[in-house]
């Protein structure tokens, strides 16, 4: 089967997003955003790939006569098993980078001289380390039981979380220093994320997963089995890619094949809701107001490109200063009763006013409330200078999956706007990729789209607004 791919590369993620030649999307990817781009967009296409074959085989499965929500449960606990078999995989590569790591430190106090006391130390910071992997190991199945929660489907935050949590027991239990076992980890968390994606894994862990399933599935089993081994031996044949994002410049991507974020959030906005009409896109590092004709083409946009408040990472910068996942903060900050006034959503200045603030005595959730608050109406003043919101308006990007910019972003369309319908996507995060797919379907097709960027991004006084402030 050929397919088109959609690949847009952000600041903190990379997406993926796999379509037909009809432009139907059968699966989409997403990793964090890696020092080495090209393996980032290696893993980020491998996850659409595997979202894909999930797809081939929730097809395979209702042509064996399965029914609904047989087919649910099944796909359910095989992908369960899946990424507890990945997670394995990884905890292996981790182990053989922390290996390396010890014994270069080894190597190190040794070259520099007989020193007793400083080799039974690094004696005892490798044991220690072996002790945490040992322990993740055993874990890992009930990390991926039925029924658990994850913080995060990626690696580095999953494994992260739990080795630092581990090592730090340790730490205090042995007497060690625990930011040289931290420092191991994140030597070779590197070394991990710059492993290239294996092309031959999804067969490898979907049919390990598969095994122990099977042996439950009595009259299902063997029909089961070869539905799974149908849609690993199914070849899958690339047609077109187009990248996108806002680290496109840097991606392993010939020109043409490079379409700017504005095209594609406004095209890949539109294909999730033909009636958009206004664009608001909060991505990691930077904003996008765009207005969209009825085709999903940009007739205007506003873009807040030189600094990085009001965005994503300012959030992030704040979860970080509050000692909280970055995925809490929506959560908390719904809980407030009374947001309070914030002066600035400068990242610069944003630590000292945060502070300031906790030491008045002011809640965290008011802090937070009016934290969003700001940052939305940031977004508010570039969506004004765009042309305004019109009905449908469509919100996309990470910020998309935050309830406490959501609400208050529906709170000051309506007071600005009077009722508008907001679209939001459980899959907002990728409509960039959407659009950046859409593009190389029709590259796949021969349309020609040369000077297409040029064309809408060349306009007079629409583009790259400043700062935003």
């Amino acid at each position: 089967m050929k397919y088109c791919v959609g690949i847009d590369l952000g600041s903190t993620t990379t997406k993926a997003v796999v379509v037909d030649l009809d432009g139907l999307v059968l699966g989409r990817g997403i990793t964090n955003s890696r020092s080495n781009y090209d393996v980032a967009c290696q893993v980020a296409l491998a996850e659409a790939l595997n979202s894909t074959r999930f797809g081939r085989i929730a097809g395979e499965l209702e042509r064996e006569g399965a029914g609904s929500a047989e087919r649910t449960q099944l796909l359910a606990a095989l992908e369960q098993g899946f990424r507890e078999q990945q997670y394995r995989a990884q905890l292996a590569l981790l182990d053989a980078a922390l290996r390396r790591a010890v014994s270069e430190r080894g190597e190190a106090h040794q070259a520099a001289g007989p020193d007793a006391e400083k080799l039974a130390a690094s004696d005892a910071l490798g044991a220690a380390v072996q002790s945490i992997l040992e322990r993740m190991t055993r874990e890992a199945g009930e990390l991926f039981a039925p029924g658990s929660k994850r913080k995060s489907d990626f690696f580095r935050d999953l494994a992260g979380s739990r080795y630092l949590a581990i090592a730090e027991g340790l730490a205090k239990k042995k007497k060690l220093p625990f930011d040289a076992l931290a420092g191991f980890y994140d030597k070779a968390i590197l070394e991990v994320e710059a492993e290239p994606a294996d092309p031959t894994a999804f067969g490898r862990h979907a049919l390990a997963a598969a095994r122990t399933l099977v042996a439950s599935q009595g009259a299902h089993a063997e029909s089961f089995r070869q539905a799974i081994e149908r849609a690993v031996e199914s070849p899958l044949e690339e047609a077109a890619s187009v990248g996108t994002g806002y680290g496109r410049a840097r991606l392993p991507f010939p020109r043409e094949r490079i379409r700017s974020e504005i095209l594609c959030h406004g095209l890949g906005a539109h294909a999730m809701f033909p009636g958009t009409r206004t664009v608001l896109d909060i991505g990691g590092q930077d904003t996008k107001a765009i207005q969209v004709d009825d085709k999903g083409i940009v007739t205007s946009f506003q873009m807040n490109d030189r600094c990085a408040a009001g965005c994503g990472r300012y959030l992030g910068y704040i979860a970080d200063e509050m000692n909280l996942g970055l995925h809490e903060l929506g959560p908390m900050a719904c809980e407030s009763k009374r947001a309070v006034r914030i002066n600035s959503t400068c990242t610069v200045f944003a630590g000292a006013e945060l502070r300031e603030r906790l030491s008045l005595g002011e809640k965290r959730e008011d802090i937070l409330a009016g934290l969003h608050r700001a940052i939305v109406l940031r977004a508010m003043s570039l969506l004004a200078r765009s042309g305004g919101v019109k009905s449908e308006f469509t919100f996309t990007g990470g910020v998309a999956k935050n309830p406490a910019a959501v609400d208050a972003l529906k709170g000051l369309v309506k007071e600005n706007y009077g009722e508008v319908a907001l679209n939001i996507s459980p899959d907002s995060i990728y409509t960039g990729a959407l659009g950046a797919a859409l593009f190389a379907q029709r590259l796949a097709h021969g349309e020609d789209q040369s000077g297409l960027d040029e064309a809408v991004l060349a306009k007079p006084k629409k583009a790259k607004a400043g700062s935003g402030a």
